[in-house]
């Protein structure tokens, strides 16, 4: 019933929010980061960063909903507190990314490698995830309700305290992760 509730929903509010998102891009913001590597707290909503070369940047609190990020290099950026709801991560690779307390609900991370990545606190509520590659990822507290995790290597993650409500985990690698005080798929908490 509660997956049913979101995706009903994500349906009904995502329309307006990728209208208003893709028409917020400010160009100075796309020009800063590419000449500077830093774009803090800026404005890259619906941008195009498909293949982008973006390891190491600084995009702390930067808004990126809506954006395309297939296939980009994100390595060891500085996402935290980043807005990338509805963002296009596939096949991204994320290896020792900072996404501590960012926005992911209803982002698209179908094979992107999230090795080493620190999620802590993050929202990937919907989020999509198969075949992607969380192995070492630090992902506590994280809202990960009815997210798609089909696939998805969680070999040695932190789950601890994450909320899995509804979530589909259909032949994740769940070797060495740790579960303590995790709200599972159908609900219960996971034994301290």
């Amino acid at each position: 019933m509660e997956k049913t509730t979101i995706l009903a929903t994500a349906i009904l509010i995502t329309p307006l929010w990728l209208t208003t998102s893709v028409q917020a891009l400010n160009p100075a913001h796309l020009e800063q980061l590419r000449q500077t590597g830093s774009c803090v707290g800026c404005d890259l909503s619906g941008a195009q960063l498909a293949d982008a070369l973006l390891s190491n940047t600084d995009l702390r609190g930067a808004n990126l909903t809506g954006a395309n990020l297939m296939r980009a290099d994100l390595r060891r950026a500085n996402l935290s507190r980043a807005n990338l709801g509805g963002a296009s991560l596939i096949n991204a690779n994320l290896t020792k990314t900072n996404l501590s307390s960012s926005n992911l609900n209803f982002a698209a991370l179908i094979k992107a490698n999230l090795t080493g990545a620190n999620l802590a606190g993050a929202g990937l509520i919907l989020a999509k995830l198969p075949d992607a590659n969380l192995s070492g990822a630090d992902v506590r507290e994280a809202d990960l309700r009815a997210a798609d995790l089909n696939n998805a290597n969680l070999n040695s993650a932190d789950l601890r305290g994450a909320n899995l409500s509804g979530a589909d985990l259909g032949n994740a690698i769940l070797k060495d992760t740790r579960l303590s005080s995790a709200v599972m798929p159908d609900g219960t908490f996971y034994p301290q």
